[in-house]
């Protein structure tokens, strides 16, 4: 698997749902925003937060996604171990295998910022 197709591929994917149903994308899209600009924790413990949740609900678009925001972000191979951990600790078993991906994920991403 090559992460960066996969990234790339659901951008295009998600330009394409967008352009069908703009107004439900401008309101996920704002909500989005809202939740990143606002609140107490700063935006790389929100995309740590949802690379933990991505795992345990087993979304390999949204992991490359929010890896990719990550490694924009300054994150650590070392800070997203800790992550992956957690989110073996609540998935068990599938989010091991999950967790693997992140990982390839986060090596192949971080070494083409």
């Amino acid at each position: 698997m090559h992460w960066q197709d996969t990234i790339d591929g659901q951008r295009t994917e998600l330009r394409a749902l967008n352009a069908l149903i703009p107004d439900t994308a401008r309101a996920f899209g704002g909500l989005g925003k809202a939740v990143k600009e606002g609140g107490t924790l700063d935006f790389k413990t929100k995309e740590f937060l949802a690379l933990g949740m991505s795992i345990v609900i087993r979304c390999e678009p949204c992991i490359g996604l929010h890896v990719e925001a990550l490694v924009r972000a300054g994150a650590t191979r070392e800070e997203v171990g800790d992550v992956l951990a957690m989110s073996i600790q609540m998935g068990g078993g599938p989010a091991m295998m999950y967790a693997a991906h992140a990982l390839a994920c986060f090596d192949e991403v971080s070494e083409n910022p």
